[in-house]
């Protein structure tokens, strides 16, 4: 009996015990919960207006600036993630929703970080007067602004796109709206999620420098972190100190990858929807290293139940029985949708009212005319820079799609290019045009490409690692040539994702104008001719009719574009060519 005894105990510590892996693995949570409460003392510290923030470029502080930084974009990218679920699934719900929703998200990308900057700094100083929150808060916000709608896009689309026998299959077991969100949709999201979230987590880094560097107004405030470092780089000329900027912004960018990013990963395997197995699957270190655990994996296995209870929770759960609707439930619906057609309509009406009285009373029409040029001269970059990204990019993100270990190897490397600020080629930018005497409204449309060709090859590896390899080996088994391959396999089933990110990449694009219009190199400052200029000068000198101008025009004309072109490719590769 004894003998029986000892051994189910020692089994029972053997399972549930914890383990030395257990150790390494509480280090490392227990050094997260030290950063986010050493992050977050350091937002509420006390702060007042006109009260310089002493910025160093002594690389020792470098450690602590990254790490503010870091906590900024991973708050935003916390936001983001919340805002993603709720309005993209909102929009694929409901289509009176959609008809607001996804036009406004096209608004909103086009709207340069400066627009959101000039209002933010304000409103959130304002709300937290005497604390550091005020500016903490302001950044965070522009940077979720940076991430949320290239999320938002993508996640729209891959709920689009789940196949019919999955929500078949929903529809057999009962499951509640509440419950397909997590059971069907999400996990079919997944893949293209994680991507689109890596997209946007190196776009932060892109507009960090002028989010944490504010100059709004004839002020400037520069909270501690690598993009004010980088600011005051530049503004210095001091190369090596960019030299070290650069190398901490690698490191972060791989440690980052290998604790979050990878993981995820690695993790989201498991919700491709293949019917044959991948020889090749991504893995992580820092997964195994939580299944060496027992104490972890206990844990890990309860937070699950909990999780389950509190998707299958009684609440949830919808109790109505499907039934087909009437003909005068029909009518009735159609007609609501009328009403909202026609409320949408009116709004729109009143809104180009308001902007033309604002127009007529506050700006001349000789400026809004030659505003619109500028609008026209940016949108011709744009369009340059569409073309050459996809004839660029989409050959290689499918090479790196389909193969999930070089996917594995390029992930981090094509973080830090994507995260890559394109302040930092302003040095070489600037002494090849005054050196070689070119033209500035030429050479600084590739630093337009440098802020936006990323959300093009991001969603096009997503699009390739969704194909299923059954449909693969069916065309390896035919003995497709190369051309019938792509015209037949890859590029119908990549066409959603690449429409995607085009239009997410005509937003940064837009964006990335601010900063490629106008590039300087200590008191070298060389100006395009280009709307993204325009609303630079007017942001800094604090004129707000003519940011509202600038702002206003780059609105309209992304819109315009965006409905004309880009949403009727969409439903194109909606209807025509969804991976099912």
């Amino acid at each position: 009996m004894n003998f029986l005894s000892n051994t189910f105990m020692n089994a029972y510590r053997k399972k549930h015990y914890p383990n030395y892996w257990d150790a390494v693995a509480l280090f490392f949570v227990l050094s997260l919960v030290i950063f986010f409460a050493w992050s977050a003392k350091q937002m509420s510290a006390p702060y007042h207006v006109g009260e310089p923030l002493a910025i160093s470029l002594d690389p020792s502080n470098l450690p602590g600036y990254a790490l503010r930084t870091v906590s900024r974009m991973l708050l935003a990218l916390l936001f983001s993630l919340i805002f993603t679920f709720v309005v993209a699934t909102w929009a694929v719900k409901s289509k009176r929703a959609e008809k607001i929703i996804i036009p406004f998200i096209d608004i909103l990308q086009s709207v340069p970080i400066l627009g959101y900057l000039s209002v933010a700094v304000v409103a959130f100083i304002g709300l937290f007067p005497g604390s550091m929150l005020g500016p903490e808060c302001a950044v965070v916000f522009v940077l979720f602004t940076s991430q949320a709608w290239n999320m938002v896009l993508g996640f729209y689309q891959t709920m689009s796109s789940v196949p019919p026998d999955l929500k078949e299959a929903a529809n057999m077991f009962h499951l509640s709206a509440w419950q397909r969100f997590w059971r069907i949709e999400v996990p079919f999201s997944m893949p293209g999620l994680l991507w689109n979230t890596m997209m946007s987590m190196s776009a932060g880094w892109f507009y960090v420098v002028f989010s944490e560097a504010i100059s709004v107004n004839n002020q400037t405030i520069s909270l501690p972190g690598i993009g004010s470092y980088i600011a005051l780089a530049i503004n210095t000329m001091n190369l090596q100190a960019i030299g070290y900027a650069i190398l901490t912004m690698f490191i972060v960018i791989l440690a980052y990858d290998q604790f979050l990013f990878r993981p995820l990963v690695a993790w989201s395997e498991k919700f491709k929807s293949d019917s044959v197995s991948s020889e090749q699957e991504a893995s992580s270190w820092l997964i195994n290293l939580f299944h060496r655990t027992r104490f972890m994996r206990n844990l890990g296995r309860k937070i699950a139940i909990l999780f389950d209870r509190f998707v299958n929770a009684a609440m949830f759960r919808s109790r109505a029985q499907w039934h087909r609707p009437t003909a005068i439930a029909i009518r009735w619906e159609r007609s609501v949708g009328w009403a909202w057609d026609i409320v949408i309509f009116i709004t729109l009406i009143a809104a180009l009212l308001y902007s033309g009285q604002f127009v007529v009373q506050h700006v001349t029409l000789s400026e809004t005319r030659h505003v619109f040029m500028l609008g026209l001269i940016t949108a011709l970059r744009v369009f340059i820079m569409i073309i050459v990204c996809s004839l660029i990019w989409v050959p290689v993100g499918v090479w790196i799609g389909l193969r999930p270990r070089l996917a594995e190897v390029m992930q981090p490397i094509a973080q830090f290019l994507a995260a890559f600020p394109a302040n930092l080629l302003y040095p070489l930018v600037v002494i090849m045009i005054v050196k070689y005497h070119l033209s500035v409204n030429v050479w600084v449309t590739p630093l337009m490409i440098l802020g936006s060709q990323w959300y093009i090859l991001f969603n096009v590896i997503a699009g390739a690692t969704a194909i299923p390899k059954d449909l693969l080996q069916v065309a390896d088994n035919l003995g497709l040539n190369v051309v019938l391959r792509w015209r037949r396999l890859i590029l119908p089933a990549i066409f959603p994702f690449y429409i995607t990110g085009a239009i997410t990449a005509v937003g940064g694009a837009w964006n990335a104008s601010i900063a490629a219009e106008v590039v300087s190199w200590g008191n070298e400052k060389l100006v395009a001719t280009g709307l993204g200029a325009y609303i630079t000068q007017y942001t800094k000198a604090g004129d707000f009719i003519h940011i509202a101008l600038g702002i206003g025009m780059m609105c309209i004309l992304v819109l315009v574009l965006n409905r004309l072109i880009w949403r009727p490719l969409y439903r194109l590769a909606m209807t025509r060519f969804p991976l099912e």
